[in-house]
């Protein structure tokens, strides 16, 4: 799967996330948000050599049910999960290294 360029207005349900098989990471965020649009190089940079990862890019906001079921508080938060258990999760990534080892542990 492709690393996702903007955020889907359309969430799925929780369900449906918990669901999947295999390494997953949901991306909670919006497109105005500063700390969003800071992240996206790293998220990028981080992701090269992960192309193996499933990547959710969801449009979070009051009354969002997806982003209230994950307790999500601050954007951008990614939530990297590995057959439908959340493994890691980071609010607000300062480097490409921090998001390169939370994938590394869903991926190996």
């Amino acid at each position: 799967m492709t690393l996702q360029q903007s955020y889907a207005s359309e969430a799925p349900a929780r369900e449906e996330i918990d669901a999947l098989k295999g390494p997953v990471v949901v991306e909670f965020g919006t497109p105005w948000c500063g700390y969003c649009r800071r992240a996206q190089p790293l998220i990028a940079e981080a992701f090269a050599g992960f192309e193996a990862v499933a990547h959710y890019k969801i449009e979070d906001g009051p009354g969002r049910p997806l982003g209230r079921s994950f307790n999500v508080k601050l954007w951008p938060t990614l939530v990297f999960m590995r057959d439908g258990m959340e493994v890691a999760r980071l609010v607000r990534p300062e480097s490409a290294e921090a998001i390169r080892q939370a994938l590394a542990r869903i991926a190996a």
